[in-house]
């Protein structure tokens, strides 16, 4: 078995491969569509990106993949591997090079989502991934109200320390060093007068809008304000927007069923931890060295004529 990295040579046969691709970067899939796509083809070989797509062969059979780390991100992503038809022998060898290419990039972990009834699920655990929520993808439908309204605005400096807060109240502790908030300052924001109701990061493409919430369950900002999140975040109605609901608020979608959402397929949001905590020995300086043979002096014992 070989496996190599894609080089200029391997274009032209990219197109083969797009009937069977098995996504698993849902928010990238929706918003930029197929990763294979013509528009997608040239970002490949841009050597200032941390994007890397390989391939594995054996008697004739290859398989691709593709992993990709965001700048700021400590968190490196799957993004694709095709043809799903070869995944069972191909795929651990794969999977295990596109983990140590996000290593030497920096990244802590790599994530990767799929269908809890896809093969690929199998493959993944069987390379170290291991399942830590679970979410459905909600397409919304054409959406009409109010959408002059100030509800939802850009988030500031002054609000990410509530943002903080509102994550460390809804995320499960274990899974804060994987679902972290961005480096910088980003996304939306909705208060009332009882303070932070909701955030939101979100993500625009050709092929559409994907919102990332974190709500809290009596919220009046969602999902009943979309309107006005997607004109504070200058994305027209007509587009597709889709809403990523995660195991830990899955109290939102009874609210988006009532709006005529259409529900995707339950996915496994699924890690591979790349770094474990090392304790650092401390270099001893060659004085404290010195002075750790230095034995004490025994104490001087005075007689009675000498006190």
């Amino acid at each position: 078995m070989t496996i190599r990295s894609l080089d200029f040579l391997d274009l032209p046969f990219l197109p083969r491969y797009r009937q069977d691709l098995l996504p698993l970067d849902s928010a990238r899939l929706l918003t930029r569509g197929s990763p294979l796509g013509a528009s997608a083809l040239l970002s490949y070989l841009n050597p200032r990106r941390n994007l890397y797509t390989a391939l594995s062969s054996e008697n004739g059979d290859s398989l691709m993949g593709q992993v990709i780390l965001a700048e700021g991100d400590t968190s490196a992503r799957l993004v694709f591997l095709a043809p799903s038809r070869c995944l069972e022998r191909l795929a651990l060898p794969l999977l295990d090079h596109l983990a140590k290419q996000a290593g030497t990039w920096g990244a802590q972990h790599v994530l990767a989502e799929v269908d809890e009834d896809s093969p690929a699920f199998q493959s993944l655990r069987q390379a170290g991934f291991a399942m830590y929520a679970w979410q459905r993808v909600w397409k919304l439908p054409r959406l009409t109200g109010d959408t002059q309204g100030k509800t939802w605005r850009m988030a500031g400096e002054l609000d990410w320390p509530a943002v903080q807060s509102l994550h460390a109240q809804i995320v499960p502790a274990l899974m804060h060093p994987v679902e972290n908030l961005p480096g910088q300052v980003s996304g939306l924001v909705c208060f009332n007068e009882n303070g932070l109701q909701a955030y939101t990061s979100f993500t625009s493409g050709l092929q559409g809008a994907w919102i990332q919430p974190l709500v809290l369950p009596d919220s009046p900002c969602f999902p009943g304000q979309i309107p006005g999140l997607l004109r504070a975040a200058g994305v027209q109605n007509n587009r597709a927007i889709h809403v990523c609901v995660r195991s830990y608020q899955a109290w939102l979608a009874a609210s988006l069923e009532e709006l005529g959402a259409e529900a995707g397929p339950r996915q496994a949001v699924m890690v591979k931890r790349l770094t474990q905590l090392v304790k650092e020995l401390q270099p001893v300086s060659a004085m404290e060295k010195a002075m750790a043979r230095v034995k004490p002096a025994a104490p001087v014992q005075r007689t009675k004529s000498e006190r």
